[in-house]
């Protein structure tokens, strides 16, 4: 059967919490192949035991069965340290997942665009960056940017932005770069759709429509604590109950990690040069601190990681 957007195989890069999911729902609902690469082979077994714990939990509450479960696990195959990128060679789609570093993901896509063939799908996931920039990089080292191949090159990267925890949550942001394709921003949209999630389309701005909104909200409220207005508790009380969100701001910015999520801040901010976009003092002390949030046991509320 002919797919719409045309992957038969999805390369991974990156294992963490992300990668992980993204890897799940590529298997479980889009049903193609996964091949999911992580420089740390901890991180990988990491992961692949996250993977397992899910589709386990999703079989006990009887959403999927066992044959549905074991169908999935076998889709995802791990791609070893010393094959590397190399070990996407053949597939039709690569979504990276790493931290938001700039210089990291543009090292990543000059080299996938190196090592993958011409029409593979070269996909962010990051939340915050430009995708414009990313684009860039996948131009070959001495091609003119105007050239036919710097066109090709770049115009097949695209911002997929899911969100955390990907198996959960039904959104997908989709970003275009300057250099994007139409083309490739379809088959990335009906790949996002046969994965089960409903799929916004934002413009290549600082932090996108999601992040735009988001992290001003989570930075006032760090602002709020840091001026001792109310404390931790009442702050989040405030906006579950007041505002009927299902966590507040300082309990999900403990969920995202302070790290990343002082990281997208700190590109809201170089980006727009907007002073509303500053970092609270105290979110970069928290990460000075390396009080991480959820992930490690300590950010605003203390969690047993056990």
């Amino acid at each position: 059967m002919s797919l719409a957007h045309g992957v038969r195989t999805v390369g991974i890069l990156g294992a963490g919490q992300m990668g992980t999911g993204i890897a799940l729902v590529s298997a479980l609902r889009a049903k193609v192949p996964v091949l999911l690469y992580d420089r740390s082979s901890e991180q990988v077994t990491k992961g692949l035991s996250l993977m397992d714990k899910l589709l386990a939990k999703d079989v006990a509450k009887g959403r999927i069965t066992d044959e549905q479960a074991k169908d999935a696990r076998d889709r995802v195959q791990v791609v070893g340290s010393e094959a590397g990128l190399k070990g996407f060679r053949d597939v039709d789609m690569v979504i990276e997942a790493v931290s938001e570093n700039l210089a990291l993901k543009q090292s990543i896509f000059s080299s996938l665009t190196a090592e993958l063939g011409p029409d593979a799908i070269l996909a962010t996931n990051t939340s915050s960056i430009s995708i414009t920039k990313i684009a860039a990089a996948a131009i070959p080292q001495g091609s003119n940017a105007a050239s036919e191949d710097a066109k090709r090159s770049a115009g097949r990267v695209v911002g997929l932005h899911f969100f955390n925890p990907v198996p959960v949550m039904k959104l997908v942001e989709l970003i275009s770069a300057l250099q994007t394709t139409p083309e490739v921003l379809d088959r990335t949209r009906a790949f996002a759709v046969a994965c089960g999630k409903e799929v916004t389309t934002s413009k290549d701005v600082p932090g996108f429509v999601s992040n735009a909104l988001l992290m001003p909200f989570i930075n006032e409220a760090i602002m709020c604590l840091e001026k001792g207005t109310a404390t931790r508790e009442d702050i989040d009380t405030t906006l579950k109950l007041g505002m009927n969100h299902p966590m507040g701001p300082l309990q999900l910015a403990d969920f995202i990690g302070l790290d990343t999520c002082l990281a997208i801040q700190q590109t809201l901010y170089e980006g727009t040069r907007d002073s509303k976009y500053r970092p609270s003092v105290l979110l970069e002390r928290m990460v000075d601190a390396q009080w991480y949030g959820r992930k490690n046991g300590k950010g605003f509320y203390e969690y047993n990681n056990s």
